[in-house]
């Protein structure tokens, strides 16, 4: 009977060792494709905006860039929480570590996306002076694909590689209507999407091209003088959001050194760094609200 008993045990012990062992296939297998089909989304997306800022770096460094940075983020984290707390236990430190490099592996892709605003924010500032070009070129007797080409020649990036893809889309014989609208996609400028169906409708109705221009124009930089002036009268806002950001920071510094007896249990403590994490949190939240009210689209 005990046999029997010993038995059953043993069988019991490998079905339960069996269904653990593919449970965790399964487990691992799903990890395996969620974070393949993650890794080529981010790819994908990132070469987008490589092609927008103009770099060539292969989209797929990003990702890797993206993760040392995470693994640098996990490093300073750990390093930070041995510095501060006196003996900190393994999960604390695992958390710390797993929380640096969720924050710091976005840091990449926020740093392209930040060139890609300045580059359109350069391209929208060119655009005025662009139009008024082509429409005094007009006016000196030179024809469209003449006026656009003096533009591509000027060597004032980004708009004048723009210009320059564009004429050489209309040189291999692609319809005018159709690399204008290729441009607008591309350059993702609302200005340049007002230009470019102007431009279309104006070579349809045959209407006057060169008054168009300078009426776009006009408009571009009475648009601009309002995005400079609402940058100007937002400015106290976007100080206040920077420092009401950085305030809790400098105050847990501060009392830290100050009183290092009240503030220990905050870092040697899992509830302690959840808490202090909380609190980042709401606080980022709160320099977004700030910024995304500052923030006047025009």
């Amino acid at each position: 009977m005990s046999e029997l008993f010993h038995n059953l045990t043993f069988l019991a012990g490998l079905c339960a060792a069996a269904a653990v062992t593919f449970a965790s296939l399964v487990v691992i297998n799903f990890m395996t494709e969620t974070s393949a089909k993650y890794k080529e989304r981010y790819i994908r997306e990132t070469g987008i905006e490589y092609e927008d800022i103009l770099l060539s770096m292969p989209a797929g460094r990003v990702f890797d860039l993206s993760l040392g940075v995470s693994a640098l983020g996990m490093f300073l984290g750990i390093l930070l929480v041995s510095i501060v707390a006196e003996s900190p236990d393994m999960p604390m430190i695992i958390l710390v570590g797993m929380i640096g490099a969720a924050v710091c592996f976005p840091i990449p892709r926020a740093v392209l996306k930040h060139m890609k605003k300045k580059r359109l924010q350069k391209f929208n500032e060119q655009l005025e002076d662009a139009l008024l070009s082509i429409s005094g070129s007009l006016k000196a007797g030179f024809s469209i694909l003449q006026a656009l080409d003096l533009i591509a020649s000027e060597n004032r990036p980004p708009i004048s590689y723009e210009f320059t893809v564009l004429i050489q889309e209309l040189r291999l014989g692609v319809p005018f209507d159709d690399a204008l609208e290729k441009m607008s996609k591309r350059v993702g400028s609302q200005d340049f999407e007002l230009v470019s169906v102007a431009i279309c409708t104006a070579r349809q109705t045959g209407g006057e091209l060169t008054g168009v221009l300078e009426r776009l124009a006009s408009v571009i930089r009475e648009r601009v003088r309002i995005q400079q002036k609402l940058i100007a009268m937002t400015a106290q806002g976007r100080l206040q959001a920077y420092m009401i950001g950085a305030m809790p920071f400098l105050l847990l510094f501060a009392m830290s050194k100050v009183a290092p007896d009240m503030m220990r249990p905050f870092f040697n403590s899992i509830v302690g760094v959840l808490v202090i994490c909380a609190a980042i949190l709401l606080v980022v939240a709160g320099f977004f609200m700030i910024r995304k009210i500052t923030t006047i689209d025009v």
